[in-house]
């Protein structure tokens, strides 16, 4: 871990909000946020949101304070599966199926209905304004309590944020719905993911059918993201964790990055896939010798009026500590892992 990583660990959470900051974007806190949608359709947004052309962007902070965090965005709603799928680049698949072998050589972590599963993180993502130029803000700490009830539930789950510009500081923020969520892809509890295929192409059918598409965003590069989310910050079966990293082999235009630096200045191998239709990349990083997930980051390859003609970083994470808990608001000991 890199000083700036150190720094932030060991200092206190009492940073205040700049009031200069009116669109306030937090890519990697946007995953967990729900769609005000109806009751027949999943409430939670596809993960990992994009600083999009043509979406407008509500402060988080306002929003929180009025005791939800709701925000309501337009998309597509195709959710057909391409006929044919092309294996991606040899090399990115030769590395995602090492992945996938050393996920199913780790040992199981059951979750009851009853937990949480606790993930810590650092991160850093884009404060600039919509029209402005992306200015990454601050390293932050983030810890969520991810609700394992199968539901359905209005409050999936628990976030906190501490470091300069978190979204309120130190406090706990529940992440609510304006429907109620049962455990699914939108509600992803351990047993819900214990259910899914762990045959690569079924679980791409699962995949396709149920990831909403955001405007502008391509159907492959929605499953890429949406597999990232779950990855990033669950637990899950070793025989399903490689199910999904055999899957994500599968989706046309994955590719290799032999070095890549997560949040917390971890270098490792990485996967990506490129989106010309909504201008984004994705990275999912891993360690180089254990093939453990250690982050990811997330860039804005074309944007007109920010004036963007090639790779621009808008977010970068890594993934410190998973454990399951029996309570919402406690960490686990410092020692475990």
């Amino acid at each position: 871990m890199n000083s700036e990583s150190e720094e932030l660990l060991s200092a206190p959470a009492e940073w205040d909000l700049p009031p200069s900051r009116h669109l306030h974007f937090k890519d990697v806190l946007m995953q967990h946020i729900d769609h005000d949608r109806t009751p027949s359709t999943p409430a939670r947004p596809t993960p990992r949101r994009r600083l999009a052309r043509g979406v407008v962007l509500l402060p988080l902070a306002s929003m929180a304070l009025a005791g939800t965090l709701i925000v309501t965005l337009s998309g597509g709603d195709d959710t057909s599966a391409p006929k044919t799928r092309a294996v991606g680049s040899n090399s990115a698949s030769a590395v995602l199926d090492r992945i996938a072998v050393a996920a199913m050589a780790t040992d199981a972590t059951p979750v009851k209905d009853g937990q949480f599963v606790y993930v810590e993180s650092l991160g850093r993502s884009n404060e600039g304004t919509f029209d402005g130029p992306v200015r990454l803000g601050a390293l932050n700490k983030r810890e969520v309590w991810m609700a394992q009830d199968p539901g359905p539930l209005t409050n999936t789950g628990w976030i906190r944020e501490s470091g300069k510009g978190a979204v309120m500081p130190g406090q706990l923020i529940p992440i609510e719905s304006s429907a109620p969520v049962p455990a699914g892809i939108h509600h992803p509890t351990y047993k819900w993911l214990a259910s899914l295929p762990t045959d690569p192409d079924a679980l791409l059918d699962v995949l396709y059918a149920q990831t909403r598409v955001d405007e502008g965003k391509s159907k492959e590069q929605a499953v890429f993201s949406q597999i990232g989310s779950l990855i990033s910050e669950t637990i899950m079966p070793p025989a399903n964790a490689a199910a999904f990293y055999k899957a994500a082999a599968k989706i046309p235009g994955v590719k290799e990055i032999p070095d890549a630096v997560d949040a917390a200045g971890r270098h490792g191998i990485a996967v990506t896939r490129e989106d010309a239709s909504s201008a984004t990349r994705d990275e999912w990083i891993f360690d180089k010798d254990t093939l453990a997930f250690l982050g990811s980051r997330s860039y804005i390859t074309k944007d007109e009026v920010k004036g963007i003609s090639s790779d621009t970083l808008l977010g970068t994470s890594a993934i410190m500590k998973r454990a399951v808990v029996d309570q919402h608001g406690k960490a686990p000991a410092r020692s475990g892992s």
